[in-house]
């Protein structure tokens, strides 16, 4: 039952968890890793995380994308720019488009990129986000206001400079 339960859950949550974590992070293999680290955190307490599953990993997968940020920090190591990746490989539109979001989106401090990250990408209240980021709710409002703001900056921004962000 416990491992039905599971895996029903891990099909079911896993692509928006990659998503939020693919946006949290810089690489799409540090995206995977917090993933799995998140999976693993949720298995082993699943007798506690099984009442919300979603708010239990959402708090593993940002504890898992700060870890990493610490490491990085501590470990630095060469990685390749997303804009050397972009011009290598003509993407289609909308990925293009995703790939300026997200490139705003890490312009943002961690506080907001977190915010809009648990309230718009995993759907989570703001109740939620904020026992997700361990902030009183009222941060978590402001932090998405401002960071909503902010983004609404960095668009009007991209597009002077010619980039697309909306589609047609």
């Amino acid at each position: 039952m416990r491992d039905a339960e599971f895996t029903e859950f891990v099909q079911d949550a896993s692509p928006s968890l990659l998503r939020a974590a693919l946006v949290l992070l810089s690489s799409r293999e540090d995206a995977e890793d917090a993933l799995q680290v998140t999976l693993l955190r949720t298995y082993r307490r699943w007798d506690r995380a099984r009442e919300a599953p979603k708010a239990y990993a959402r708090t593993a997968l940002v504890n898992a994308c700060r870890e990493r940020w610490r490491h990085r920090d501590r470990h630095p190591e060469v990685s390749q720019d997303m804009d050397e990746l972009a011009n290598v490989v003509s993407f289609a539109e909308a990925v293009d488009r995703r790939h300026v979001l997200v490139r705003m989106l890490r312009q943002l401090p961690d506080i907001q990129r977190e915010v809009l990250v648990c309230r718009y990408l995993l759907d989570a209240t703001v109740a939620e986000t904020a026992t997700t980021l361990d902030v009183a709710e009222g941060t978590v409002k402001s932090a998405a206001s401002r960071g909503l703001e902010q983004l609404r900056q960095l668009q009007d921004d991209e597009e002077k400079r010619g980039c697309r962000v909306h589609p047609r």
